[in-house]
Parts: C-alpha cells; structure tokens; sequence
C-alpha cells in the first residue's frame, strides 16, 4: 500500500515561534544586539536538510563540522573534501542509522571520532542553569556549536526523537533559536529555553536515558591524515573483540618467545575482513576533474603523509613487521592496495554499496607538482552495473636506497599492521610472561620514542579504536567523555 505524501508540517505557535515571521525577526535582531547571534552566521552558511527520515543526528554533525571548519582530509564528491553524512559511519554502519536513527551517545561517538572537541551532556548530569551558561557561551562564539537532542512532542510537533543545532539566544526572552535539520518538516524557529530544557529531560525509549546537548569545538589538531577506523562492514564488532580480548590472551601463551612470536601468533590470527577495519586514507578524484599535475595544496597534503608514512617506516617496529611478513609470504601490491581504495573512493563519489563496485584494472604513473617535485597516481578503471568511472588516487610514497638504486615504498600491509600495533593500549602487553620481552615489546609501542606527527596519528587511532571499544561493549550511552590514551 503506498504511503500518502506530505509537504511540509504546520508549525505549532505558539510554543514555537517562526524564524521568518515578523516576531521571530524581532527576536533575532535583539539576540543580535547583544552577541547572541555570532555562531549563527557560521551555521546558516553550511546549513543542510537532513538526506534521510532518519538522518538528523548526521546531519546536524555535518553542519557543525563544516561550520568549524573541519578538514575530513578525504574528498567527498569531485575534488572537493567536505563533511557529509555519507562520510559519518565510524561509530554506526549507515544502513543502521538509516533503518533506526542513531543515539545520543552515537552522535558524540562520531563527533570524537571526526577529532573535533566535544563536551556532552545529559540532563541528568547537569542543570538548566548551566545549560542556559553554555547556550550563551555558543551563541556569543563563532568557534563553539552546540546540538539538542529533544522530544518534539514537547513543542506539540509531530515525531519524537530528534537533533537539531542550536542557532541562537534571545536573553531578554530567554529562547534559543533551532535551525532545525529536517527543514521538509519545519523551519528554523525559536522556542522557551525552558521548554528546550524540558524537551531534552526526557528519556529516550532506545537506551532508557536521557537525552542532553553537546559543545562542538575545533581541536587542537586535525584528525589522521594516513589512516582511519571503519565501521562500515558490521564484522568490525569482531574485529575489536579480537583486538580487545583475544590478543592480549595470544601474547600472555607460554611459547611467546621473541617479538617474531608476537607477530605471528597475532597476524596469524587477525580476522579475514581485518583490512576492511583499518584503511588508509586515500586521496580520491574522479579522472576527468582532474589536472594532469598535482595542485600546490594536493601537493602539500601529499607531502604531510609522505612523512607519516617515512616515520612509520623508519619505526623499529616495522621493522619487525616487514622481516616477519616478509617471511610467511606476505605481499600487498600498490595496484591491489590502490584498487581497494579507488572502489572505497567511488562508492564516496557514487553512493553506492562497495559491494556492487569492482576495480577493472589500474595503472600507476608518475605526475608533476609545483616545483617539478613528482607525485603518485595511481588511475582505476571502477566497473558497477556495466558502467565504468575512472578514478584517480593521488598515492604518498618513500623512497630507500638498495644495491639497484632508489626504490619506491607506498603505502601497504606492514605499514597498516604496525600503526595498528602502536595504537593499541599499552596493557595489551602487560600479560607477556617473559619480563624481558615484555619490557622490549613496550619499548617498541613507546609513544615517546614516535616523532610528533606519528605521535597525532597514532592518538587518533587509538581514540578511535577506544570509541569502538565503547560501542563494542555498548557503553557508548554511559561514557560521553573524549576517549583517554
């Protein structure tokens, strides 16, 4: 039976009070007055409705992070690098958000995992007081956002759960401004901070607590440049249990021996979908948009990752990682790593499921960038429902000098396999019975010992592998706070 259309809902005024309308003008130009309205501009410039029913949480994130401006560091259509739900899946697969919304505690998963600073909170852990303190300190900022998550029935609106950005403060009247996502449904309108209130201290029926509001900031870093969790393939809920419980049990085996040891008994062991968890982050173009030479600012991100790449490299533990790999036979071509990526980056550029993508075949050459200075790329021939697009991913590489000359290194499995092993805490270690080894292995991890770009990155890893950590055990609703390493 088809389901009747609907444009549009009446707003229900009052509680409500239209952002477009004479009165809600008025208050607009009072909050103005006073610099309650500074975060309002950033907003309403990078202001987008939500994609899907069920896609406010995502899409209030994309608006705040495109606000702050946030680098994802990974292109979203074209050339352009831009947050977008789509790109919003590191804590919660899309088809799950889709299906049936996500929680309080998801969203400010995401919002940590994107590496912006964030700073929740229920009702329950806080008061109206200084909720209505952190509203102004927002609304006074151009560098602060803030989220809702509210029940509409509150404010006699149809629906119940959602999240919506908060635009505005209106003192004198004491009502905030919702630039409200689902702008098919209603527009941004103003509302009683205390009905707001009210509307965030109720409980969400999903997880049986309640919901709140969170401060979205820029970090004081941006997040990886080379690589990055997913949890876009389901089976990453096995991966992290294997990684949380089952390796420190391998290591902690009395015929642990040597680190050759370690290694084996834990690649050997890794999940078949392993390489689906933990990727590098490719930069992805589609062939025809792109310049036969490298753009000084494709240049520049290129060479940041070139040295990421160059300290994981040089790293004692890679070491360790290339020579046991190398010895059970292990190889991972550019071609093959490159196609993996460019199906990644088409399903970006296309929307489509990497499952119905396959990569034909793929070249690798060589491209100028501003001062003659050459770069990577590598061209895949992407194939889905018989038709083909041609991507490009501009590819970091370092270079080693060996008895026939300079030899090239991309990126590939001994280097993803041993960030992994840097960003794993530190205890996975504690049970190796033999105390030397023990000592050694922690040596080999030591954060201390990283330059400061691999520090960030391995940070940001390991943030990322504790956020899943949470989700894994579901203690993402319990623990809102930004993920200690």
């Amino acid at each position: 039976m088809a389901m009747a259309s609907l444009y549009r809902r009446s707003l229900p005024s009052p509680p409500a009070i239209d952002f477009s309308s004479a009165e809600g003008k008025l208050i607009f130009n009072e909050a103005l007055q006073k610099g309650t309205m500074e975060g309002f501009f950033r907003l309403i410039s990078y202001f987008q409705t939500q994609s899907e029913p069920a896609y406010c949480g995502l899409a209030s994130l994309s608006v705040v992070l495109n606000a702050l401006s946030i680098d994802p560091g990974r292109k979203w259509k074209g050339p352009w690098r831009w947050f977008d739900e789509s790109m919003l899946d590191c804590c919660e697969p899309l088809e799950v958000v889709k299906e049936k919304g996500i929680s309080f505690g998801k969203v400010v998963c995401l919002a940590h995992c994107s590496g912006v600073k964030v700073e929740a909170f229920r009702t329950s852990q806080t008061s109206i007081d200084d909720f209505r303190k952190f509203v102004v300190k927002c609304t006074s900022s151009e560098d602060c956002h803030m989220i809702s998550t509210y029940h509409r029935g509150v404010f006699k609106q149809t629906g119940s759960g959602h999240f919506s950005p908060i635009g505005g403060y209106n003192a004198e009247r004491d009502m905030a401004l919702i630039l409200d996502v689902a702008r098919f449904k209603y527009p941004p309108h103003w509302v009683p901070l205390e009905l707001l209130w009210e509307a965030m201290d109720s409980i969400d029926q999903s997880t049986g607590k309640h919901r709140g509001f969170m401060l979205i900031s820029r970090p004081h870093r941006e997040p990886g440049l080379l690589y990055t969790l997913s949890c876009k393939d389901e089976s990453w809920i096995d991966i992290a249990k294997y990684l949380k419980e089952d390796v420190p049990r391998l290591v902690s085996s009395e015929d642990v021996d040597s680190v050759e040891k370690i290694l084996s008994v834990v690649f050997e062991s890794l999940p078949s979908n392993f390489n689906q968890f933990i990727r590098w982050v490719a930069e992805i173009r589609i062939t025809e948009d792109s310049n036969k030479n490298l753009s000084a600012e494709e240049k520049s991100r290129l060479n940041l990752k070139q040295l990421v790449l160059k300290e994981v490299h040089e790293t004692e533990l890679f070491k360790h990682v290339n020579k046991f790999l190398s010895s059970v036979g292990y190889k991972d071509s550019l071609t093959y790593a490159a196609a993996k990526a460019c199906c990644q980056g088409a399903e970006i550029l296309s929307g489509c499921s990497s499952k119905e993508l396959c990569c034909r075949e793929t070249c690798v050459k060589c491209v100028k960038g501003p001062g003659n200075d050459e770069g990577t790329v590598v061209t895949g021939v992407v194939v889905s429902d018989g038709n083909e697009q041609k991507v490009d991913i501009l590819v970091p590489s370092t270079q080693t000098d060996c008895e026939c000359g300079s030899e090239a290194n991309y990126p590939a499995g001994n280097d993803v396999f041993t960030a992994l092993l840097l960003a794993l805490p530190p205890q996975t270690w504690s049970g190796i019975k033999d105390q030397a080894l023990m000592h050694e292995m922690k040596q080999l991890i030591a954060m201390v010992s990283l330059p400061t770009l691999l520090q960030e990155e391995v940070l940001h890893l390991g943030r990322q592998l504790q956020l899943l950590k949470r989700c894994q055990e579901n203690k993402e609703e319990e623990d809102l706070d930004a993920p200690a390493y």
